[in-house]
């Protein structure tokens, strides 16, 4: 007898080939038939009018704290997500000295925006070494599959202590033991290495992170901890320099920094997936680095470019993170009231006009965890408006690809008045629950024509999801939903990507980025790790804001509708939108994980 039999369902089954009509049998885990099959199982699904598709793997994920007190990895678990890949970024929980564990806390605060107060209260420790880490997750109930990667930041820390946090220069000493404590935790099964080297990214308390702008020997020589390993990758998230120094020199500066990512990658004998996105504030980058990849690939060496297939940007309310009236006195004074109260406070004229005739102050000081960018995009809001949209839903989903005749900044001009009024009237409004959606990168041509092409490049890897982290300023943890309704089936304002190419991405694509043999596929003798969607159903309702972290901490959740069923290793573990109880989900180590060196 089955476990587990759909019937009838329409299968896309990962490999990019068009979809086809069967019946899916699963038993202990495993998909045992595919095709027309007969017998009895202990749970049937009719599936006819339904896609079924294989379970999705995110491979840029921050649930390094969340995982240790949620077992079911919300919100990705609501967007087809079945395996996740976490320490992105080159932040993360382990190695972690005894006492260390609120310099690690400062840090992904500062650089994934997770409260400090909310890590500080939830978090489980009981770890030192990376794979202590790794097991002490295992242990607890999870419904999804999780990967680790080992960070740079954490790995620096460990060794370095203080002299990492100032950024110095590693030791011949220091370097032996991360390379020995990288090489351990490869081989126990992390499925490799990040890290991180960007302006933005700053500790909770302002300082750059402990990677920042490392040389390229410490970077080679732990590269040379893969040799002997079996297969594992590298993660890398740069600027690449791109504001640092004179503009005409930008370009050298790109060579410079991608030639360090490069050869790391090419002494590793490993692929590295980079993020890519198309940056406001260096515009020539995105297709610097679209034709460095491929110049790599004629090397030998594999870079895969890391995308999202929407505008990566923030979600501006007034109980969010942030939004651009914290840099005015007059709203400061109010911040402190609850949002409903707050949005009254601003619907008084005095305060109004107060607010409206203040000059902002500057933000991103020394000593605080605020970006550059912010401060950037205050001092020229009334250009920048353009590209910021009320939050609406269009036809029951959250339009990711606004017109710019919807903007702030195309409504101000009709009305005769400034963006800003516009934003602050808007945000006013109600209860305060309003977001304003502004795609700060990829979207600089008010459309998602760049993106399209950049998922169509040969080395495009669905990515940058970010689910757990900025829980103050996005939700892209839905960004899987994007990709298969807004790409495959719904987009109006230029060409659509396949509905079986899109699924290869979300699926097979991944997998074997990160050495995974066992899922991406439908298949006979593969995992069971599978989505029943009702396509014609597919839709993103408008985020909102939850308080359920520990200490009563906030985040953006945006859920979804038209998925039936997401199974992991045949268990369902969500039904019509709804978390069951299943908990399938393990810690997945790299592939040939020994624990030995």
């Amino acid at each position: 007898m089955h476990d587990l039999l759909i019937s009838g369902a329409t299968i896309v089954d990962g490999t990019g080939a068009e979809p086809f009509t069967a019946d899916v049998a699963v038993s202990h885990g495993r998909i045992t038939e595919v095709g027309r099959v007969t017998g009895a199982a202990q749970r049937s699904i009719d599936a006819a009018g339904a896609h079924l598709l294989p379970g999705f793997i995110d491979i840029h994920t921050h649930y390094d704290g969340q995982a240790s007190w949620d077992e079911t990895f919300t919100p990705s678990i609501y967007h087809g997500v079945t395996t996740l890949v976490m320490g992105n970024c080159g932040v993360g929980f382990a190695p972690v000295r005894p006492g260390q564990q609120a310099q690690l806390i400062d840090l992904m605060q500062g650089v994934e925006e997770i409260p400090g107060s909310v890590l500080t209260e939830g978090m489980r420790w009981g770890w030192e070494s990376f794979g202590e880490y790794a097991r002490a997750m295992d242990r607890m109930p999870h419904s999804l599959d999780f990967m680790t990667l080992v960070p740079h930041d954490a790995l620096r820390l460990y060794v370095m202590g203080e002299r990492a946090a100032r950024g110095e220069v590693a030791s011949d000493d220091d370097l032996r033991q991360m390379h020995s404590l990288l090489r351990e935790a490869l081989a126990d099964g992390a499925a490799g290495f990040s890290l991180g080297s960007t302006e933005t990214h700053r500790t909770g308390s302002g300082q750059m992170t402990p990677s920042f702008q490392v040389s390229g020997h410490e970077m080679n020589t732990l590269a040379t901890a893969f040799h002997g390993l079996p297969y594992r990758v590298l993660q890398a998230v740069d600027d690449f320099s791109a504001t640092r120094g004179d503009p005409r020199e930008e370009q050298s500066r790109f060579d410079r920094e991608y030639g360090k990512i490069e050869a790391m990658a090419q002494v590793a004998g490993q692929p590295v997936a980079i993020s890519w996105m198309d940056r406001v504030f260096a515009p020539r980058q995105s297709g610097w680095l679209a034709e460095a990849a491929l110049h790599s690939a004629r090397r030998g060496v594999d870079v895969r470019l890391a995308c999202a297939p929407r505008g990566v940007g923030t979600l501006s309310g007034l109980d969010t993170t942030m939004n651009p009236f914290i840099a005015f006195p007059a709203y400061r004074e109010i911040m402190h009231l609850p949002p409903a109260e707050r949005a009254a406070a601003m619907r008084d004229s005095e305060r109004r006009a107060l607010v409206l005739a203040q000059s902002p102050i500057k933000l991103a000081v020394p000593g605080s965890s605020m970006p550059p960018v912010l401060d950037f995009v205050i001092a020229h809001f009334d250009h920048l408006a353009m590209d910021m949209f009320p939050c609406v839903e269009v036809d029951g989903s959250m339009d990711y690809e606004p017109e710019r005749s919807k903007s702030l900044g195309a409504t101000a001009q009709a009305q005769g008045v400034r963006p800003l009024e516009v934003m602050y009237d808007f945000l006013s409004a109600g209860d305060g629950s309003n977001f304003i959606y502004y795609p700060i990168f990829n979207y600089a041509s008010g459309d998602l024509s760049k993106v399209h092409d950049m998922l169509l490049h040969p080395k495009a890897l669905y990515s940058l999801a970010d689910g757990g982290a900025h829980v103050g300023t996005i939700c892209d943890a839905s960004s899987s939903t994007t990709l298969l309704a807004h790409w495959a089936l719904q987009r109006t304002r230029g060409p659509r990507i396949p509905l079986a190419q899109v699924v290869e991405m979300l699926t097979r694509r991944n997998a074997q980025f990160m050495g995974l043999g066992d899922r991406g596929v439908i298949a006979p003798g593969l995992k069971a790790d599978l989505n029943l969607v009702q396509l014609d159903r597919l839709a993103l309702p408008l985020p909102q804001i939850v308080r359920d972290l520990p200490a009563g901490g906030r985040r953006i959740v945006q859920k979804s509708r038209g998925y039936l069923a997401t199974f992991v290793s045949g268990q369902a573990v969500t039904e019509n939108g709804d978390i069951t109880a299943a908990r399938p989900g393990r810690w997945t180590r790299g592939p040939g994980a020994t624990g030995t060196v």
